[in-house]
């Protein structure tokens, strides 16, 4: 499996032949390596609704296709904005596709839309983290989250190779808390996500990754490989 990083949340996998997208916040996002217009992915998973993580999911689904797996409301609101290859999914269920197994867990966040041109926020169900498992190895994409204790459950039951842990504080957790959820995560590396793109959540990746006992902490650039 081939997972890589490309700012703010964005995760790009390779596995069992497909092409995958978390979280394709890629236009606006001054962090990013990606292209929208050049994006060609077999699926989208996203963590929630929010703008910064829905992004470019609309054009990229159309464009090219792609199955978008999300939360039933969110699933729901992009078929209404004409995506027509959509499976919804609700947290703690599981399924398998041919690309691997998706399993939601709980995220403490909130999760809506904003429509500019209409001046209203639309409710996108429940936040989620993404448990993805394929070719014998599993991550865990946590999406926007504060700490809570259910995450040594995920860490429990989950041999977790590789964790994406937000670290930017104000809307996530922030660096002290993020430390504790790696350690409860129990994950063999430990990326940090959802930092820099604006000034509220300016953290050091570097300094988090160094924090981590026993090298498990790595500070991505934005287009950087991990092979799982």
């Amino acid at each position: 499996m081939k997972v890589s990083y490309h700012g703010h949340s964005i995760v790009q996998v390779e596995a069992n032949g497909k092409k995958m997208i978390i979280d394709p916040f890629i236009t606006g996002n001054e962090l990013t390596d990606l292209n929208a217009d050049e994006v060609d992915v077999d699926v989208i998973l996203l963590t929630h609704g929010h703008n910064d993580h829905v992004g470019d999911t609309i054009d990229i689904a159309k464009r090219t296709g792609a199955q978008v797996v999300a939360i039933a409301e969110l699933a729901t609101y992009l078929e209404f904005r004409g995506v027509e290859n959509v499976h919804p999914m609700s947290i703690g269920g599981a399924h398998e596709f041919d690309f691997g197994t998706v399993k939601l867990t709980q995220a403490f966040h909130g999760s809506s839309y904003t429509e500019e041109d209409n001046q209203r926020i639309v409710y996108t169900g429940m936040p989620a983290g993404i448990l993805f498992t394929a070719e014998g190895k599993t991550f865990y994409h946590a999406g926007d989250t504060a700490l809570f204790s259910d995450l040594k459950l995920i860490g429990e039951r989950n041999d977790i190779e590789l964790a994406f842990l937000p670290i930017g504080d104000n809307f996530t957790m922030g660096p002290e808390d993020a430390q504790a959820a790696a350690e409860w995560v129990q994950a063999k590396k430990v990326v940090p996500i959802h930092y820099n793109t604006f000034p509220v959540i300016k953290q050091d990746p570097k300094a988090f990754a160094n924090s981590l006992p026993g090298g498990r902490g790595i500070a991505l650039a934005p287009g950087e490989v991990i092979n799982l």
